[in-house]
Protein backbone atom coordinates (compact mmCIF):
# COMPACT_ATOMS: atom_id res chain seq x y z
CA UNK A 1 0.00 0.00 0.00
CA UNK A 2 1.47 3.18 -1.01
CA UNK A 3 2.27 6.05 1.56
CA UNK A 4 -0.30 9.01 1.71
CA UNK A 5 -0.59 12.23 3.22
CA UNK A 6 -3.21 12.56 5.83
CA UNK A 7 -5.69 16.18 6.60
CA UNK A 8 -6.90 16.32 9.97
CA UNK A 9 -10.12 18.18 10.60
CA UNK A 10 -9.08 19.54 14.48
CA UNK A 11 -13.10 20.55 15.50
CA UNK A 12 -13.16 24.14 17.31
CA UNK A 13 -14.66 24.80 20.73
CA UNK A 14 -17.11 22.45 20.27
CA UNK A 15 -20.35 24.62 21.95
CA UNK A 16 -21.98 21.19 22.03
CA UNK A 17 -19.32 19.99 24.95
CA UNK A 18 -20.20 22.32 27.50
CA UNK A 19 -18.70 22.94 30.02
CA UNK A 20 -15.94 21.02 29.06
CA UNK A 21 -14.82 23.52 25.91
CA UNK A 22 -15.21 26.54 27.90
CA UNK A 23 -11.17 27.03 28.42
CA UNK A 24 -9.61 24.82 25.47
CA UNK A 25 -10.89 22.91 22.16
CA UNK A 26 -12.76 19.79 21.65
CA UNK A 27 -9.46 18.05 20.17
CA UNK A 28 -7.53 19.00 23.48
CA UNK A 29 -9.90 17.58 26.08
CA UNK A 30 -8.38 14.52 28.02
CA UNK A 31 -9.27 11.14 28.08
CA UNK A 32 -7.52 7.61 28.80
CA UNK A 33 -3.93 9.33 29.60
CA UNK A 34 -3.97 11.55 26.27
CA UNK A 35 -5.90 14.45 24.35
CA UNK A 36 -8.77 13.32 21.90
CA UNK A 37 -6.85 14.60 18.76
CA UNK A 38 -3.35 12.44 20.05
CA UNK A 39 -5.71 9.54 20.04
CA UNK A 40 -6.37 10.19 16.47
CA UNK A 41 -3.07 11.45 15.08
CA UNK A 42 -1.71 7.80 16.74
CA UNK A 43 -3.80 5.99 15.05
CA UNK A 44 -3.22 7.69 11.50
CA UNK A 45 0.19 7.83 12.11
CA UNK A 46 0.10 3.71 13.29
CA UNK A 47 -1.96 3.30 9.42
CA UNK A 48 1.37 4.35 7.36
CA UNK A 49 0.59 7.83 7.02
CA UNK A 50 3.85 9.30 6.52
CA UNK A 51 2.74 12.84 6.94
CA UNK A 52 -0.08 15.08 8.84
CA UNK A 53 -1.83 18.46 7.73
CA UNK A 54 -3.59 19.26 11.18
CA UNK A 55 -6.27 22.06 10.15
CA UNK A 56 -6.49 24.03 13.15
CA UNK A 57 -8.89 27.44 14.16
CA UNK A 58 -6.53 30.58 14.68
CA UNK A 59 -7.27 30.23 18.18
CA UNK A 60 -6.13 26.85 18.59
CA UNK A 61 -2.13 27.98 19.91
CA UNK A 62 -2.95 25.56 22.75
CA UNK A 63 -3.12 22.69 20.13
CA UNK A 64 0.51 23.70 18.53
CA UNK A 65 1.73 24.15 21.78
CA UNK A 66 1.24 20.72 22.72
CA UNK A 67 2.51 18.80 19.83
CA UNK A 68 5.53 21.23 19.79
CA UNK A 69 6.04 19.42 23.31
CA UNK A 70 6.11 16.16 21.78
CA UNK A 71 8.18 13.51 19.45
CA UNK A 72 6.54 12.38 16.13
CA UNK A 73 8.22 9.91 13.82
CA UNK A 74 5.63 11.19 11.41
CA UNK A 75 6.20 14.50 10.15
CA UNK A 76 3.43 17.16 11.45
CA UNK A 77 2.24 20.55 9.53
CA UNK A 78 -0.28 22.41 11.11
CA UNK A 79 -2.43 24.77 8.57
CA UNK A 80 -4.26 27.73 10.04
CA UNK A 81 -8.26 28.40 9.72
CA UNK A 82 -8.82 31.85 9.64
CA UNK A 83 -12.43 32.52 9.66
CA UNK A 84 -14.81 29.67 10.58
CA UNK A 85 -16.26 28.61 8.00
CA UNK A 86 -17.11 25.28 7.53
CA UNK A 87 -15.34 21.75 6.51
CA UNK A 88 -15.47 22.62 3.13
CA UNK A 89 -12.97 25.68 3.66
CA UNK A 90 -10.90 24.37 6.33
CA UNK A 91 -10.08 21.68 3.83
CA UNK A 92 -9.62 24.08 1.32
CA UNK A 93 -6.63 25.57 3.48
CA UNK A 94 -4.40 22.87 2.48
CA UNK A 95 -4.82 22.94 -1.78
CA UNK A 96 -1.73 24.23 -1.63
CA UNK A 97 0.32 21.35 0.16
CA UNK A 98 -1.70 18.34 -1.60
CA UNK A 99 -0.45 17.45 -4.95
CA UNK A 100 -1.65 12.99 -4.68
CA UNK A 101 -4.66 11.36 -3.30
CA UNK A 102 -4.85 11.53 0.62
CA UNK A 103 -6.79 10.36 3.35
CA UNK A 104 -8.82 13.48 5.22
CA UNK A 105 -10.50 13.21 7.98
CA UNK A 106 -12.79 14.88 10.93
CA UNK A 107 -11.25 15.82 14.02
CA UNK A 108 -13.33 14.65 16.59
CA UNK A 109 -14.42 11.06 15.54
CA UNK A 110 -13.20 8.01 16.77
CA UNK A 111 -12.41 4.78 14.23
CA UNK A 112 -10.11 1.37 15.11
CA UNK A 113 -6.60 1.47 13.41
CA UNK A 114 -7.73 -1.73 11.32
CA UNK A 115 -10.92 0.27 9.93
CA UNK A 116 -8.62 3.70 8.72
CA UNK A 117 -6.21 0.54 7.32
CA UNK A 118 -9.50 -0.99 5.63
CA UNK A 119 -10.25 2.26 3.87
CA UNK A 120 -6.48 3.15 2.81
CA UNK A 121 -6.57 -0.01 0.76
CA UNK A 122 -9.93 0.17 -0.38
CA UNK A 123 -9.28 3.85 -1.94
CA UNK A 124 -6.21 1.94 -4.51
CA UNK A 125 -9.30 1.85 -6.91
CA UNK A 126 -9.76 5.48 -6.65
CA UNK A 127 -11.68 7.94 -4.43
CA UNK A 128 -13.68 6.39 -1.24
CA UNK A 129 -16.12 7.39 1.44
CA UNK A 130 -16.51 5.75 4.94
CA UNK A 131 -19.77 4.61 6.41
CA UNK A 132 -21.32 3.59 9.46
CA UNK A 133 -24.18 1.47 9.60
CA UNK A 134 -26.24 3.38 12.70
CA UNK A 135 -29.27 2.59 13.79
CA UNK A 136 -30.02 6.57 14.61
CA UNK A 137 -29.37 7.81 11.55
CA UNK A 138 -31.66 10.91 11.72
CA UNK A 139 -29.10 13.25 13.02
CA UNK A 140 -26.39 12.67 10.36
CA UNK A 141 -25.76 12.35 7.24
CA UNK A 142 -27.37 9.54 5.49
CA UNK A 143 -25.30 8.09 2.45
CA UNK A 144 -27.52 7.08 -0.42
CA UNK A 145 -25.71 4.93 -2.65
CA UNK A 146 -26.04 3.18 -6.51
CA UNK A 147 -24.33 -0.24 -7.13
CA UNK A 148 -21.77 0.57 -4.34
CA UNK A 149 -20.77 4.02 -5.41
CA UNK A 150 -22.13 7.01 -3.92
CA UNK A 151 -24.93 8.85 -5.12
CA UNK A 152 -25.85 11.83 -3.06
CA UNK A 153 -25.42 12.33 1.18
CA UNK A 154 -29.37 12.89 2.57
CA UNK A 155 -27.98 15.45 5.38
CA UNK A 156 -30.34 15.33 8.85
CA UNK A 157 -33.55 13.55 7.75
CA UNK A 158 -34.45 13.08 11.39
CA UNK A 159 -37.13 10.41 12.40
CA UNK A 160 -38.36 9.63 8.55
CA UNK A 161 -34.91 7.18 8.29
CA UNK A 162 -34.52 4.79 11.45
CA UNK A 163 -31.93 2.88 9.76
CA UNK A 164 -29.40 3.51 7.94
CA UNK A 165 -25.67 4.37 6.59
CA UNK A 166 -23.87 6.88 7.75
CA UNK A 167 -21.15 9.44 6.55
CA UNK A 168 -18.16 8.87 9.06
CA UNK A 169 -16.23 11.87 7.74
CA UNK A 170 -13.91 9.54 6.60
CA UNK A 171 -12.19 10.23 3.09
CA UNK A 172 -9.46 9.43 0.57
CA UNK A 173 -9.79 12.50 -2.48
CA UNK A 174 -8.18 13.13 -5.72
CA UNK A 175 -6.41 16.38 -5.51
CA UNK A 176 -8.67 17.32 -7.75
CA UNK A 177 -11.46 17.61 -4.76
CA UNK A 178 -10.36 21.77 -4.68
CA UNK A 179 -11.22 22.51 -7.90
CA UNK A 180 -14.67 21.41 -6.81
CA UNK A 181 -14.89 22.70 -3.58
CA UNK A 182 -14.15 26.24 -5.17
CA UNK A 183 -17.25 25.87 -6.77
CA UNK A 184 -19.66 25.52 -3.99
CA UNK A 185 -21.43 28.07 -1.80
CA UNK A 186 -22.62 28.51 1.18
CA UNK A 187 -24.94 26.85 2.78
CA UNK A 188 -27.88 28.05 4.99
CA UNK A 189 -25.77 27.95 8.11
CA UNK A 190 -23.42 30.14 6.56
CA UNK A 191 -20.37 27.38 5.57
CA UNK A 192 -18.48 25.31 2.91
CA UNK A 193 -19.63 22.28 3.42
CA UNK A 194 -17.15 19.78 2.50
CA UNK A 195 -20.21 16.81 1.67
CA UNK A 196 -21.49 19.87 -1.16
CA UNK A 197 -18.47 19.00 -2.95
CA UNK A 198 -19.19 15.84 -3.17
CA UNK A 199 -22.04 15.52 -5.27
CA UNK A 200 -20.54 14.84 -8.70
CA UNK A 201 -17.76 12.80 -7.42
CA UNK A 202 -17.40 8.83 -8.05
CA UNK A 203 -16.74 7.56 -4.79
CA UNK A 204 -16.35 3.72 -3.38
CA UNK A 205 -18.04 2.92 0.04
CA UNK A 206 -15.98 1.78 2.50
CA UNK A 207 -18.35 0.09 5.25
CA UNK A 208 -16.47 0.48 8.27
CA UNK A 209 -16.54 -2.68 10.37
CA UNK A 210 -15.51 -2.51 13.79
CA UNK A 211 -16.80 0.75 15.78
CA UNK A 212 -16.98 4.36 15.03
CA UNK A 213 -17.75 7.20 17.70
CA UNK A 214 -18.75 11.04 16.95
CA UNK A 215 -17.67 13.15 20.09
CA UNK A 216 -20.29 15.45 19.42
CA UNK A 217 -21.45 15.56 23.44
CA UNK A 218 -19.51 15.43 26.66
CA UNK A 219 -21.32 11.90 27.11
CA UNK A 220 -19.70 10.69 24.03
CA UNK A 221 -16.11 11.15 25.82
CA UNK A 222 -17.52 8.00 28.08
CA UNK A 223 -17.80 5.83 25.13
CA UNK A 224 -14.64 6.56 23.68
CA UNK A 225 -12.88 6.10 27.00
CA UNK A 226 -14.34 2.46 27.24
CA UNK A 227 -13.09 2.03 23.88
CA UNK A 228 -9.89 3.52 24.67
CA UNK A 229 -9.08 1.15 27.65
CA UNK A 230 -10.14 -1.79 25.88
CA UNK A 231 -7.35 -1.64 23.33
CA UNK A 232 -4.92 -0.49 25.69
CA UNK A 233 -3.62 -3.87 26.41
CA UNK A 234 -1.42 -5.87 29.74
CA UNK A 235 -0.33 -4.04 32.47
CA UNK A 236 2.15 -1.33 32.86
CA UNK A 237 2.80 -0.10 36.54
CA UNK A 238 5.25 2.57 36.82
CA UNK A 239 4.48 4.29 40.65
CA UNK A 240 4.17 2.25 43.62
CA UNK A 241 1.07 -0.48 44.93
CA UNK A 242 0.84 -1.88 48.03
CA UNK A 243 0.70 -5.17 48.77
CA UNK A 244 -2.59 -4.71 50.65
CA UNK A 245 -4.38 -3.92 47.39
CA UNK A 246 -6.10 -5.75 45.28
CA UNK A 247 -5.84 -5.16 41.73
CA UNK A 248 -7.91 -7.30 38.98
CA UNK A 249 -7.96 -7.00 35.54
CA UNK A 250 -5.47 -4.65 33.35
CA UNK A 251 -4.19 -1.41 35.07
CA UNK A 252 -1.80 1.28 33.96
CA UNK A 253 -0.28 3.20 36.66
CA UNK A 254 1.75 6.28 36.13
CA UNK A 255 5.34 7.67 37.60
CA UNK A 256 5.03 8.71 41.08
CA UNK A 257 1.48 7.59 41.45
CA UNK A 258 0.66 5.11 45.09
CA UNK A 259 -1.85 2.91 45.52
CA UNK A 260 -2.83 2.55 49.18
CA UNK A 261 -3.70 -0.55 51.21
CA UNK A 262 -7.31 -1.55 51.19
CA UNK A 263 -7.82 -0.62 47.54
CA UNK A 264 -9.59 -2.31 45.18
CA UNK A 265 -8.85 -2.32 41.23
CA UNK A 266 -10.86 -3.95 38.91
CA UNK A 267 -9.27 -2.75 35.02
CA UNK A 268 -9.30 -1.68 32.51
CA UNK A 269 -8.24 1.28 34.40
CA UNK A 270 -5.77 4.05 33.94
CA UNK A 271 -4.20 6.02 36.50
CA UNK A 272 -2.26 9.18 35.87
CA UNK A 273 1.22 10.45 37.04
CA UNK A 274 1.80 11.40 41.05
CA UNK A 275 -1.72 10.17 41.99
CA UNK A 276 -2.93 8.80 45.71
CA UNK A 277 -5.06 6.41 45.65
CA UNK A 278 -6.59 5.25 48.66
CA UNK A 279 -6.58 3.34 51.04
CA UNK A 280 -9.85 1.52 50.63
CA UNK A 281 -10.58 3.33 47.77
CA UNK A 282 -12.47 1.11 45.55
CA UNK A 283 -12.15 1.99 41.90
CA UNK A 284 -14.06 -0.04 38.78
CA UNK A 285 -13.45 -0.98 35.09
CA UNK A 286 -13.54 1.96 32.39
CA UNK A 287 -11.92 4.28 34.61
CA UNK A 288 -9.31 6.92 33.75
CA UNK A 289 -7.96 9.14 36.47
CA UNK A 290 -5.36 12.21 35.02
CA UNK A 291 -2.33 13.19 36.91
CA UNK A 292 -1.91 15.02 40.40
CA UNK A 293 -5.10 13.25 41.14
CA UNK A 294 -6.41 11.94 45.05
CA UNK A 295 -8.97 9.44 45.19
CA UNK A 296 -9.26 8.98 49.09
CA UNK A 297 -10.37 6.58 51.46
CA UNK A 298 -13.61 5.05 50.75
CA UNK A 299 -14.29 7.08 47.55
CA UNK A 300 -15.71 4.75 44.85
CA UNK A 301 -15.52 5.55 41.07
CA UNK A 302 -16.77 3.90 38.46
CA UNK A 303 -16.86 4.15 34.46
CA UNK A 304 -15.86 7.41 34.74
CA UNK A 305 -13.25 10.25 33.33
CA UNK A 306 -11.35 12.75 35.73
CA UNK A 307 -8.78 14.86 34.76
CA UNK A 308 -5.61 16.64 36.22
CA UNK A 309 -5.15 18.22 39.28
CA UNK A 310 -9.05 17.04 40.84
CA UNK A 311 -9.93 15.52 43.79
CA UNK A 312 -12.40 12.99 45.34
CA UNK A 313 -10.40 12.64 48.56
CA UNK A 314 -13.38 11.18 51.12
CA UNK A 315 -16.67 8.54 50.87
CA UNK A 316 -17.48 10.17 47.45
CA UNK A 317 -19.55 8.30 44.72
CA UNK A 318 -18.68 8.92 41.02
CA UNK A 319 -20.16 6.67 38.60
CA UNK A 320 -20.53 7.46 34.37
CA UNK A 321 -19.28 10.89 35.13
CA UNK A 322 -16.61 13.29 33.59
CA UNK A 323 -14.91 15.90 35.89
CA UNK A 324 -12.83 18.11 34.38
CA UNK A 325 -9.65 19.83 35.52
CA UNK A 326 -8.71 21.47 39.26
CA UNK A 327 -11.91 19.88 40.56
CA UNK A 328 -13.06 19.03 44.11
CA UNK A 329 -15.51 16.73 45.79
CA UNK A 330 -16.32 17.69 49.06
CA UNK A 331 -16.34 14.77 51.38
CA UNK A 332 -19.55 13.11 50.91
CA UNK A 333 -20.21 14.49 47.84
CA UNK A 334 -22.16 11.49 45.69
CA UNK A 335 -23.61 11.62 42.31
CA UNK A 336 -26.19 9.81 41.28
CA UNK A 337 -26.47 7.79 37.77
CA UNK A 338 -29.53 5.77 37.32
CA UNK A 339 -33.53 7.28 37.40
CA UNK A 340 -35.71 5.58 39.38
CA UNK A 341 -37.58 4.00 36.46
CA UNK A 342 -34.15 3.10 34.65
CA UNK A 343 -34.98 4.72 31.69
CA UNK A 344 -32.38 6.87 29.27
CA UNK A 345 -31.16 9.68 30.56
CA UNK A 346 -32.39 13.06 28.71
CA UNK A 347 -30.25 16.26 29.12
CA UNK A 348 -30.44 20.24 27.63
CA UNK A 349 -27.94 21.32 25.42
CA UNK A 350 -28.21 24.75 24.06
CA UNK A 351 -31.74 25.03 25.43
CA UNK A 352 -32.42 21.82 23.38
CA UNK A 353 -33.56 18.41 24.87
CA UNK A 354 -30.89 16.18 23.95
CA UNK A 355 -31.66 12.30 24.78
CA UNK A 356 -28.14 10.37 26.12
CA UNK A 357 -29.25 7.31 24.78
CA UNK A 358 -27.78 5.85 27.99
CA UNK A 359 -29.02 4.38 30.81
CA UNK A 360 -26.38 5.43 33.71
CA UNK A 361 -25.34 8.69 33.50
CA UNK A 362 -24.09 10.76 36.05
CA UNK A 363 -22.40 14.36 36.17
CA UNK A 364 -20.63 16.18 33.87
CA UNK A 365 -18.31 18.85 35.82
CA UNK A 366 -16.45 21.50 33.66
CA UNK A 367 -13.06 22.90 35.16
CA UNK A 368 -12.01 24.53 38.60
CA UNK A 369 -15.51 23.48 40.36
CA UNK A 370 -15.35 23.40 44.23
CA UNK A 371 -18.19 21.56 45.34
CA UNK A 372 -19.08 20.91 49.37
CA UNK A 373 -19.00 18.73 52.00
CA UNK A 374 -22.40 16.08 51.60
CA UNK A 375 -23.14 17.87 48.31
CA UNK A 376 -26.03 15.46 45.80
CA UNK A 377 -25.88 15.68 42.35
CA UNK A 378 -28.53 14.45 39.95
CA UNK A 379 -28.84 11.93 37.30
CA UNK A 380 -27.39 14.15 34.03
CA UNK A 381 -26.31 17.51 35.85
CA UNK A 382 -24.01 19.68 34.03
CA UNK A 383 -22.14 22.00 36.33
CA UNK A 384 -20.28 24.92 34.44
CA UNK A 385 -16.61 25.65 35.15
CA UNK A 386 -15.55 27.84 38.04
CA UNK A 387 -19.10 27.26 39.73
CA UNK A 388 -19.11 26.88 43.75
CA UNK A 389 -21.74 24.14 45.18
CA UNK A 390 -22.26 24.64 48.40
CA UNK A 391 -22.77 22.30 51.68
CA UNK A 392 -25.50 20.10 51.37
CA UNK A 393 -26.88 21.37 48.41
CA UNK A 394 -28.97 19.27 46.00
CA UNK A 395 -28.49 19.84 42.45
CA UNK A 396 -30.20 18.97 39.03
CA UNK A 397 -29.86 20.16 35.72
CA UNK A 398 -27.79 22.80 34.44
CA UNK A 399 -25.84 25.16 36.22
CA UNK A 400 -24.05 27.92 34.35
CA UNK A 401 -20.40 28.83 34.61
CA UNK A 402 -19.17 30.88 37.41
CA UNK A 403 -22.34 30.05 39.65
CA UNK A 404 -22.88 30.09 43.15
CA UNK A 405 -25.17 27.65 44.65
CA UNK A 406 -26.18 27.23 48.20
Amino acid sequence: MKKMKCVILAAGAGTRMFPLTSDRPKPMLWVAGKTLIEHLFDRVCRSGIDHVFLVVPSASARIKEYFDSRRSQVKLTFVEQKNPYGTGDALMQCADYINDRFLCMNGDILVSERDIRGLLTCSDQGEVIAGYQSTHPGEYGVIVSSEGRLDHILEKPGSEVQNGLINAGIYVFDPDIFDALKKIERSPRGEYELTDALRSRRMDIYQIKDYWTDIGYPWDMLTANEIFLREMGRSRILGEVSKDATIRGPIWVGKGSEILPGTYIEGPVLIGEDCRVGPNAYIRPSTSIGDHCHIGASTEVKNSIIMHHSNAPHINYVGDSIIGENCNLGAGTKIANLRFDEQTISVVVKGKRVNTNRRKLGAIIGHNVKIGINASLSVGSIIGSDSYIGIGAVVSGTVQQNSRIY
